[in-house]
């Protein structure tokens, strides 16, 4: 943007990058994360493309499926592919979800994931969940790096803005902080990332803003007496109080933190045994741990560094990403390009 021009951090809709939404029922037997037996899940499945192989997307940590949005867009321009993209936290779910959509003969499927969801992208891959598997990418995921992360998790979680006025002021302060260093993707993905605070007594709602409100609502009894312009002016501050707080996190993340572990510990080791082609992006070679360096030197799978990202790299850099992944479906021979693309 030119220098006095104001940047436009209005969030912008989903249909925007992607053709197609729809909810998918799936029967769920065992939903370890939070102890449900024999329940039915909704997923909310975002589409684009009509034919080529799959590519099933899994989005990080807190992240939602619109983080793909701009991806998808930049990738569709490239290569014969169709693109789904789930809110998916378990290896089952995404099995689940394939045989929903596809029944017993699913497409060629490619599964790609960025943090989290490379993990669960794995996991997926190594219990033969996708039996149409093409091949495997894992986003800025790696095991050594990951599990060193995990400790300082919480701190950064701690640091975050508890609330936002607005979805404006939500992505503005991802952009603002690094989180997301794309505007364009910033605008469409935060949007999945917040949620908004249903009136002063909602459980979503942080214990601060409904004691603030409770406290402004005891003050205003006690003047009663005291003649009507104190109530309203108590009235008008209530209702500001409530106006500034309109959005929360939608995913509380701390509370995950007893399965971290176990998302990531052996990943590399998970990544490695997968028989398919694998694919590895990253936003520095400094997160290469030892079993990736030695699986990497011996040719086990292909790896490209995109640099100037944070870790969210298919945000950051979402036309490098979908250059990579064309790249490598085409030299499989997984599909054709398109639009002139050159790879």
């Amino acid at each position: 943007t030119s220098p006095g021009r104001k940047r436009d951090f209005s969030p912008v809709l989903w249909s925007q990058y992607f053709e197609s939404m729809e909810d998918v029922v799936v029967e769920n037997e065992t939903v370890q994360m939070w102890n449900v037996l024999n329940c039915s899940y909704t997923f909310r499945i975002y589409k684009s493309g009509l034919e080529g192989p799959v590519l099933l997307l899994l989005h990080g940590g807190g992240h939602s499926a619109l983080s793909w949005a701009v991806f998808t867009a930049a990738i569709i321009n490239r290569i014969q592919c169709r693109i789904v993209e789930s809110n998916q936290n378990h290896k089952k779910d995404v099995g689940n979800v394939v045989e929903a959509l596809y029944g017993d003969l699913p497409p060629p499927i490619m599964l790609i994931g960025h943090s989290m969801g490379g993990a669960i992208a794995v996991h997926t891959a190594v219990a033969n969940l996708v039996p149409s598997l093409l091949g495997l990418c894992m986003i800025d995921v790696v095991e050594g790096t990951a599990m060193d992360a995990l400790n300082s998790m919480q701190n950064f979680l701690r640091s975050r803005p508890k609330t936002f006025k607005s979805l404006e002021n939500a992505i503005e302060w991802s952009v603002k902080s690094g989180q997301i260093r794309n505007l364009e993707s910033a605008r469409v993905s935060m949007v999945g990332q917040v949620k908004q605070c249903e009136g002063a007594a909602s459980p979503e709602c942080p214990k601060a803003i409904v004691e603030g409100i409770i406290e402004e609502e005891e003050e205003e009894e006690e003047n009663e007496e005291g003649g009507g312009s104190v109530n309203k002016r108590k009235k008008e501050d209530d209702t500001e109080t409530k106006k500034e707080h309109l959005y929360t996190w939608r995913i509380e993340l701390a509370k995950t933190e007893k399965y971290w572990d176990g998302w990531f510990r052996g990943l590399s080791n998970l990544f490695l045994s997968c028989p398919t082609p694998k694919l590895l992006l990253l936003a520095g070679v400094d997160r290469l741990d030892k079993d990736l360096t030695i699986g990497q030197m011996q040719g086990k799978f292909q790896m490209q560094v995109l640099p100037q990202c944070g870790h969210a790299v298919h945000e950051d850099a979402p036309d490098k990403v979908a250059e990579a992944v064309a790249t490598f479906l085409i030299r499989h021979r997984f599909t054709e390009p398109i639009g002139g693309f050159q790879w």
